[in-house]
């Protein structure tokens, strides 16, 4: 883990309201480990910006990243306007990594909103690996898609207004895929009440699955203590704050589906 200097190599719309941005970070790379990992990045040297802003890392390309983002607000707007060229101060790289898909699992791969880049990340390598792997991304419409619903190769879309691939959430087309294929492993990341309904499916259904949790990282590093989740199972005489509540920043993102609880 270091801070870099990242100059901008190319930032681009690819949806509605989804960007694209690769810039050439060498010393992070040389410390990158796997799918999952993310990044911390300062938008501004300015008070109104002191807090980073936590981004997955979708794509390693030798000395390179690609993270993809979606716009909510004043961060995310003003990362949009950041030129090629320009310098970006970035932390990283963070967090523990996806486990267990080169195993004799098929990998299910499921991504949800912004949640979509460690789940491509780990599509690329799956990929890179020939390891054949089912894909399913959720998105609220059609716009919002920059990839081809394509079950045939084992990729699937779902949109909630049904305007591109399968209408609905990601989770019929979840169950449908797992009920297809003898050995599923699932892996995905999205907004939590899509991680909550996953993680119902997989325990109820006795399917491994890891879930890597999005969550509001202003440190990183496990300071701010602003990334706190609800450990799952928890002994009823635990009763320090660490037996009970997990940093997503230091112990996550990926989690075992049993590990935290999301009420």
């Amino acid at each position: 883990m270091l801070i870099e200097q990242c100059k901008i190599i190319r930032n681009e719309e690819i949806a509605g309201g989804i960007w694209e941005m690769e810039f050439s970070a060498p010393g992070i790379v040389s410390y990158y480990t796997g799918p999952g990992q993310f990044l911390e990045i300062l938008l501004d040297n300015k008070w109104s910006f002191t807090v980073r802003r936590p981004m997955s890392i979708a794509n390693v390309e030798e000395k390179r990243i690609t993270i993809i983002y979606k716009i909510f607000g004043r961060g995310t707007t003003l990362l949009t306007e950041s030129k090629v060229g320009g310098i970006l101060d970035i932390l990283g790289p963070l967090g523990n990594v996806f486990s267990g898909w080169q195993g004799n699992y098929v990998p299910i791969l499921v991504g949800g909103g912004v949640g979509l880049a460690p789940i491509l990340n780990l599509f690329r390598e799956c990929q890179k690996h020939q390891i054949h792997s089912k894909l399913i991304i959720g998105a609220k419409t059609g716009r919002e898609h920059f990839m081809d619903h394509d079950p045939s190769n084992g990729i699937f879309l779902t949109t909630d207004d049904g305007t591109l691939g399968n209408p609905g959430t990601v989770m019929p087309s979840l169950k449908k895929v797992c009920a297809d294929i003898d050995n599923p492993m699932v892996f995905a990341c999205g907004p939590l009440p899509m991680l909550k309904g996953m993680q119902d499916f997989v325990i109820q259904n006795k399917i491994p699955a890891q879930l890597s949790v999005e969550s509001y990282m202003g440190c990183g590093t496990g300071l701010c203590q602003g990334c706190a989740i609800k450990r799952r199972n928890v002994k009823e005489k635990a009763h320090s704050y660490h037996e009970r509540y997990s940093l997503v920043c230091m112990d996550g993102p990926v989690y075992s589906a049993s590990e935290v609880s999301f009420d």
